[in-house]
């Protein structure tokens, strides 16, 4: 595999993966060769190999000019370490206080080494991920103490919002240090909803793991399910028959519109237009409503299971679909007209929370909050698997790089995602809907890689040679994102975080595992 002007010894895995293992000092190199081709860090997670006769692992997957690069390090058993990447990619700064946190691998000679997932559930010198954990170990009494950063100054305050909300949302703390109401900093605590769900899936059977994949962040669940399914059957060389592929997509666009409207209806809300949050929900409750009565779940929990799916869609379901997608169309074109003319909300969205993209590229902002600063990344358009290689999906961009700009990426994409639920319908094959797994009989390891809603997500596994899972590392885009709401808030006031916040609207539980 050619990067930059270097021959790297990374062996194709499928169509857009490769996989290569080396030292420590290459992966450096091969990460300098990434960033300056213009690519990103997707992931970084660790592993504990002892029980394989050696040590620790890192892994990392690295998106390209040629599609998504696995590459793994051995570690020592003693004292576990490894090269700091957060110099080359920022993003990997909590990644690694992770990795260290979860299994005592350190990133040596990290700027940041600050705790990141570790509260008060287990005591600094233990690692949950680490095969020898003992679960019974009594929680700590200490005091988290988290050592936050202080701005100092004459008229400089703090505001502390979180990690309790004043909502059913997830639970964070953001650390606000301002003049009047101008934002100076924020800086973010995360960790709350640490559920140990990496732990939870060792030992588990590959298909009770599929329904925990789908639950790492719930309004996601048919990304991480196809996406760990995808890496189950790359893992054990099974083929998926080419029906449950396209109903696949067809779940995943399904979710990506229903977040969407949802989205757009947040928004609306944040600026003072009920109206537009009534509109958008009550579209989003249909569309929710539809997938219950066609597939047998409002979210359509556990109907992407591996080797294929778990229901079908007959003719008049197709019919019931393709009439509901265009009705929400016109009504969608019809919300964008009063958006793009209600001016208060206009003068709101522009110019707020702004990512500009150069430091979008620098950061690695990605996703849909990336395309908005004109990251022109999609994995469904430029390294699509099948059925997406027939389906010639468009990607939505903007170069502003603020609440406005995510708001038309949205709009554009619930216009996209809605064609290609029609194409979906209309091209859809005959055929099975499963396919047993081929036969475990030594240990093996996978990767699936599917654009969610959010961003691309990424889960990675090793299944024993017993046929039970061994590792696995689910990978949520908000995990690079979050960084950047601190930086997208900065200048702008205390009373536009809300908006700013709900324009990224990223995971808490998918990156707190």
């Amino acid at each position: 595999m050619k990067i930059g002007e270097h021959d790297w010894h990374l062996d194709p895995l499928g169509k857009h993966i490769w996989r290569g293992r080396m030292e420590t000092g290459q992966l450096l190199a091969l990460a300098r060769a990434v960033k300056e081709e213009g690519g990103q860090l997707v992931a970084l997670w660790g592993s504990d190999d002892r029980a394989l006769g050696g040590g620790f692992g890192i892994h990392v997957a690295l998106l390209t000019s040629s599609g998504l690069a696995w590459v793994s390090c051995a570690l020592a058993a003693d004292a576990p370490a490894y090269p700091d990447l957060a110099h080359i990619f920022p993003q990997a700064d909590r990644m690694q206080r992770a990795t260290f946190d979860l299994l005592g691998i350190r990133a040596s000679d990290a700027v940041d080494d600050r705790k990141w997932l570790r509260h008060g559930a287990w005591a600094a010198t233990a690692f949950p991920l680490r095969k020898d954990f003992d679960p019974g170990l009594p929680a700590t009494r200490e005091t988290d103490a988290y050592p936050f950063i202080r701005v100092e100054g004459e008229g400089v305050h703090e505001i502390a919002v979180g990690p309790i909300h004043a909502g059913t949302i997830e639970p964070g703390h953001f650390r606000f240090s301002v003049i009047g109401e101008r934002i100076l900093r924020l800086e973010e605590r995360m960790g709350y909803t640490h559920k140990g769900t990496e732990k939870r899936f060792e030992g588990m059977d590959v298909d009770t793991g599929a329904r925990l994949a789908g639950r790492v962040s719930g309004d996601t669940h048919s990304a991480y399910a196809w996406a760990y399914c995808m890496a189950v059957e790359m893992a054990t060389a099974s083929a998926v028959p080419d029906r449950a592929v396209w109903l696949r997509a067809l779940f995943l666009e399904i979710e990506r519109i229903a977040n969407h409207l949802g989205d757009l209806g947040y928004l609306g809300n944040d600026v003072a237009l009920s109206f537009g949050f009534m509109q958008f929900w009550r579209l989003k409750e249909d569309w929710l409503r539809l997938s219950a009565k066609l597939f047998g779940h409002r979210y359509l929990f556990d109907r992407i299971v591996p080797g294929g799916v778990a229901v079908d869609l007959d003719d008049s379901g197709r019919a019931e679909l393709a009439a509901e997608a265009d009705r929400i169309e016109a009504e969608v074109r019809s919300l964008k007209a009063i958006y793009d003319e209600h001016a208060t909300l206009q003068d709101r969205f522009s110019n707020t929370g702004i990512v500009k993209p150069e430091l979008a590229a620098q950061l690695g902002l990605t996703g849909l909050a990336g395309r908005a600063s004109a990251q022109a990344w999609d994995a469904r358009a430029q390294f699509p698997l099948a059925p997406y290689d027939a389906l010639d999906v468009s990607m939505a961009t903007q170069r502003s790089g603020d609440v406005l700009a995510r708001a038309e990426v949205r709009f554009a994409e619930v216009h996209e995602s809605l064609r290609l639920v029609r194409d979906l319908l209309a091209r859809l094959p005959a055929g099975d809907l499963h396919a047993p797994l081929a036969a475990i009989q030594n240990m093996c390891e996978g990767i699936g890689w599917v654009e969610g809603w959010r961003g691309a997500v990424v889960v990675a596994l090793r299944i024993g040679a017993d046929g039970r899972l061994d590792r696995v590392h689910p990978h949520d885009p908000s995990w690079q994102n979050w960084p950047l709401l601190e930086v997208g808030v900065l200048g702008n006031i205390v009373p536009d975080f809300p908006l700013i916040n709900k324009s990224f609207n990223l995971s808490y539980s998918g990156p707190d595992l």
